[in-house]
């Protein structure tokens, strides 16, 4: 629209204040002349400064937006959109104390101003203001919602009434099975709930519905993530990177993402990136230091985490972190620090339950043990109030395996499956020594290491329905079913086979619940069961804070009769499928590491080579805690320390049963 007559009417004027303003998403440039114009017939006009301010922000020139956005704003004190405008074009100029004044000026004045919480949550979070970052963000995820029949679910959802949220959602979709919005918030309040497998489903039919929503596209790349489906993550993850290349969360996930598949250059790039583009934020640094231990830069890693922690004293991950890489990198000033924010009352649980382990940890090394296992009992009692975890499953699980795989079901169903020999399965319990066998296995030229491949457990939980649990389903499998399952297993493990060598290593130790599906589906596969003495592995795991998972192993009891459920099970398989199970007992590769590495080599069908002694010198990335501990020889003085906290584990004792005798039959 052009204006160039000077009898311009009010509503031409008002027309082409409404087009200029459209103009600014699409182009910038045509906003500003246009508005230009506009000013030049009516100089006095709130809205085309406004307009043509935004403009010159946008096209990069955030000195002459201010120039006009200050003195509008002195003029219009309580009008929203200003101090927006004045907020973005402050950051835009590096000034950020007046950004953040700003824009916490305009979401005083109108709290539904959405996009206003978005820039100020972005704002915090490169001020390394994490949660005040998160604060404004869950505001804008409320704000967001402009259709007034959802927002009592927004709202909902915001002051943590997520069951009256969910309610109201599914209320909404019952007459409204196709709407897009409804949809994506149900789908990320699923996500909030820790059930990502739902979450997923709802996310991937509102993107069918409306593929242009990007926070149900990050919502869907997260509920993948979780579920370790590393590859489909990443390719959502990577389209939104492409869309907005200096979006941090994006470019956040897309790392861990490709962390799941691992892309250890490309990942360590992204935190490079990162670090550099927001130096204050602690999380990038945390994130950067777990890269770094994974590929074995320990200096560069404790650097990142010291980083973390001089950014926020607080955070406990970060001290956790440290203690993780089971080397002594705790100083004496970090225990006093760390005691020091334990005296706080307003720690977040999170910090607090880290601070605790990580302290642990410390003291252990120090020789403090009664005050080592107080603080680890209770960093895992604050882990056990929220893990969900009932013992009784676990239990019933094992015993339901039982009853179904016995020799005569396995005779019966001789035949299919996929006839790869490729994979080497690594089970047991977590801190037993899977992961120094891994090492082993994995300096064979033959044989790769991977990771912990979620796919086998992925595989069971798909199997398991309503009108046909899992295990018992697996008796309906027909051997067409069984080839291809193996055949699903062995394409989803594919990505993870960089080197392109004969053999790999599925490292997941949860992996021996699901002995009788391994069978089924690649019966020429080798399972390794690595085994340790009840009472030293059991009081490993309940000192180490696992990332996710393994939720029995922050109750003493729980690890017990997990323990005992487990050594119960094997025995039964053992039965079942003789001489199909090759078992290392820690212990005995500590004391004769030469011999039980050939006989490891002999049931995998490997000639002996010498590298799998030498396995502290391969430099590949491990991803598990032990990684640092598997970059050394074999530390045999390791082996009984925990006699040391023996008085503390009646607990353990008690649970394991006759079992702490009979561990190794």
């Amino acid at each position: 629209m052009a204006l160039t007559t000077p009898t311009a009417t009010p509503a031409s004027l008002g027309a082409a204040t409404a087009e200029a303003a459209a103009l600014l998403a699409t182009d910038p440039a045509a906003a500003r002349r246009l508005a230009e114009q506009i000013l030049r017939l009516a100089p006095q006009d709130p809205r085309p400064q406004l307009i043509l301010a935004s403009a010159l922000r946008r096209t990069g020139e955030p000195a002459r937006a201010l120039a006009i956005l200050q003195p509008l704003a002195r003029a219009w004190p309580r009008a929203a959109l200003t101090q927006y405008e004045l907020g973005l074009a402050f950051a835009a100029h590096g000034q950020e104390v007046p950004a953040l004044a700003a824009l916490r000026q305009a979401v005083g004045l109108n709290r539904e101003l959405a996009e206003a919480w978005r820039a100020l949550g972005d704002l915090l979070f490169a001020a390394g203001d994490l949660g005040g970052a998160e604060a404004a963000f869950a505001e804008h995820a409320r704000a967001a919602v402009q259709d007034p029949a959802l927002k009592p679910a927004a709202n909902a959802v915001f002051e943590g009434r997520l069951a009256n949220a969910e309610r109201a959602l599914r209320t909404h979709l019952t007459p409204r099975p196709h709407d897009p919005a409804a949809l994506q918030m149900l789908g990320e309040l699923l996500l909030r709930q820790g059930r990502p497998a739902d979450a997923e489903a709802l996310l991937a039919r509102t993107l069918d519905l409306e593929p242009g929503r990007d926070g149900a596209r990050f919502a869907l790349a997260e509920a993948l993530f979780r579920q370790q489906k590393g590859a489909e993550a990443a390719a959502h993850a990577e389209r939104l990177v492409a869309l907005a290349p200096s979006d941090a969360a994006y470019r956040n996930l897309l790392a861990a993402c490709l962390g799941l598949l691992g892309e250890d250059a490309h990942v360590l790039a992204l935190y490079e990136a990162l670090a550099a583009d927001f130096p204050r934020q602690p999380r990038i640094w945390l994130n950067y230091g777990h890269a770094l231990r994974t590929v074995g830069r320990r200096a560069d890693a404790v650097a990142a985490y010291k980083r973390c922690i001089g950014l926020a004293p607080e955070l406990g991950d970060a001290y956790w972190s440290l203690a993780n890489l089971k080397v002594g990198a705790l100083e004496d000033a970090d225990v006093a620090a760390m005691r020091r924010q334990l005296e706080r009352p307003d720690l977040a649980a999170p910090d607090r339950l880290h601070l605790q382990f990580a302290l642990g940890k410390a003291l252990e090394d120090r020789g403090d043990d009664a005050d080592a296992f107080a603080n680890y009992a209770e960093g895992a009692a604050l882990r056990r109030a929220d893990a969900g975890y009932d013992p009784e499953d676990t239990t019933r699980l094992a015993r339901r395996s039982q009853a179904l795989l016995t020799a005569g079901f396995f005779t019966e169903r001789a035949g299919g499956g996929d006839p790869s020999d490729a994979p080497i399965f690594v089970v047991g319990l977590p801190r037993a020594g899977s992961t120094l066998v891994e090492q082993i296995l994995a300096s064979h030229s033959a044989v790769e290491g991977t990771m912990e491949l979620p796919h086998i457990g992925l595989i069971a939980r798909g199997l398991d329905t309503a009108d046909a649990p899992y295990p018992e389903a697996l008796a309906a499998l027909d051997p067409q079913t069984r080839t291809a399952l193996g055949q699903l297993y062995l394409e989803r493990a594919l990505p993870h086979r960089k080197l392109g060598r004969a053999r790999f290593v599925d490292k997941m130790p949860n992996n021996f619940q699901h002995i009788g599906l391994i069978q089924l589906i690649l019966p020429n596969a080798r399972i390794v069961d690595v085994r340790r003495h009840p009472l030293g592995c059991g009081f490993s795991a309940f000192k180490q804070h696992f990332a996710q998972g393994q939720a029995f192993s922050y109750d003493l009891s729980d690890l017990g009769r997990y323990y005992a459920d487990y050594v119960g099970l094997m025995r039964h398989l053992d039965r079942a499928l003789p001489g199909r199970i090759h078992r290392v007992i820690y212990e005995d590769l500590v004391a004769d590491t030469e011999g039980e590495v050939g006989r490891l080599l002999a049931y995998c069908g490997l000639p002996f080579e010498p590298a799998c002694l030498d396995f502290h010198r391969n430099d590949r990335a491990v991803r598990t805690v032990s990684s640092e501990q598997v970059r050394q020889p074999i530390f045999r003085d390791g082996v009984d320390q925990w006699r040391r906290f023996e008085p503390w584990l009646g607990p353990l004792k008690a649970a394991l049963g006759e079992t702490l005798e009979t561990w190794r039959d």
